[in-house]
């Protein structure tokens, strides 16, 4: 791969949200690793956010040198100044602060905060235009009609990161809408694919999180542990594809290899495979349309021997049926299944409720406030996030009492 081949894509300005975190990690390691082939130039950064882990981000930003740092929580400001004095990069801090870097003029941005926390830096980012490499699913999942609407009116390109999404994007033939019969999204099954749901209820924190292939963050690792990620994705495939609920699917492939299906009318189905490394996605993203390099791994499908898929069991994992049903329903849904979802996880990981309470905070939630309107822009939207909430964490008051 020479550096002429990828003249227009090397140079692009690139800021990272949520660069902290797993996904942002991942993709500083990509950038890194594109640095070492090309040069120290390559892919320079405009800028790097966190929300409040500000020892993590100074040792980003000394090494990757973005125009400007930015921590979410403002009492974290002075210790970033702190840690960035003398190096020449501007500091920042504050929800305001991490909204304006995601509006600054790069050529992409790649999205990775987690949860509804990256509603308005999305939506900023996409306003402004550019390529916009999205790994936040529920920002999708909360604004639905609203992010799509944004994103057709838009000069935006979106790329999604997850795996399974960016395996759509690579596959689908977006000429041919018509042909397309099912897109099938496929899980790992987590942690507990195998086990029974006696012991599922029961299940700890620290074996929810203890994913069997991916290296991901506690939120995301309990999500798919519970099966409610892959819900979450049906949801964001619905809106980034346009693609009916009844032509949605979900196999368990335990391997991790084959990441989406596309069965059109002709009987053909294509399927996308690599390995279980988000840099594979994220080094899709940050070339797109040309191929860019990854440190992740080759595929070696004689030394893998095997590859299996099952029918997901909606009985032992109940959340992948609520996100289903809520994607049917539509309306604000959505938006309320991903806003109590998150409470309860947090309340989980800290030991609040037990892990077969999860599905029933949020199932109570969505029960609540079913058949309420979808949010027409953005700050409805916020609306009904915070409504539900706040009666999700009255749920969990209640189970803990």
């Amino acid at each position: 791969m020479n550096a002429s081949d990828l003249e227009d894509v090397l140079w692009r300005s690139v800021t990272v949200l949520g660069s902290t975190g797993s996904v942002g990690k991942s993709t500083l390691s990509v950038i890194g690793h594109l640095r070492e082939l090309f040069g120290a130039d390559a892919f320079p950064l405009e800028a790097l956010t966190a929300q409040s882990n500000v020892d993590a981000l100074a040792v980003q930003a000394r090494e990757f040198r973005p125009r400007k740092a930015v921590v979410g929580d403002p009492s974290r400001f002075e210790r970033l100044r702190e840690l960035l004095d003398g190096s020449g990069i501007e500091v920042a801090a504050g929800a305001d602060a991490v909204v304006e870097a995601a509006a600054a003029p790069a050529d992409v941005t790649m999205v990775a905060i987690v949860g509804a926390a990256g509603l308005a830096p999305a939506f900023a980012a996409i306003g402004r235009g550019g390529l916009i490499a999205l790994a936040n699913k529920e920002c999708v999942v909360a604004a639905g009609a609203v992010f799509r609407a944004a994103m057709q009116a838009s000069r935006a390109i979106i790329v999604p990161v997850d795996s399974e999404h960016n395996a759509a994007f690579q596959v689908l033939d977006f000429a041919q809408e018509h042909a397309v019969q099912r897109v099938t999204l496929t899980a790992s099954g987590g942690p507990f694919r195998s086990w029974p749901k006696h012991r599922i209820a029961n299940a700890t924190p620290e074996q929810a999180v203890a994913h069997p292939n991916w290296s991901m963050g506690a939120k995301i690792s309990v999500d798919s542990a519970t099966l409610m990620n892959k819900g979450l994705e049906l949801i964001e495939a619905h809106h980034l594809f346009g693609v009916a609920p009844e032509r949605l699917d979900v196999v368990v492939h335990p391997q991790s290899i084959v990441h989406c299906l596309i069965s059109y009318a002709d009987g053909s189905t294509l399927a996308h495979l690599s390995s279980p490394d988000m840099r594979t996605p994220i080094a899709v993203a940050l070339g797109w349309p040309k191929r860019v390099s990854s440190p992740s791994r080759q595929l070696d499908l004689a030394a893998l021997g095997t590859l299996s898929f099952e029918t997901a069991d909606r009985e032992r994992f109940p959340c992948l049926a609520l996100a289903e049903n809520c994607m049917r329903a539509g309306r604000a849904a959505p938006t309320v299944l991903n806003a109590a979802n998150e409470v309860a996880v947090m309340a989980f990981l800290s030991r609040r409720i037990g892990f077969d309470d999860i599905c029933g905070v949020v199932g109570k939630v969505v029960d609540r406030l079913d058949g309420q309107p979808a949010g027409t822009d953005l700050e409805s939207v916020v609306a009904i996030d915070a409504e539900a909430r706040e009666i999700a964490e009255a749920a969990v008051l209640r189970l803990a009492a």
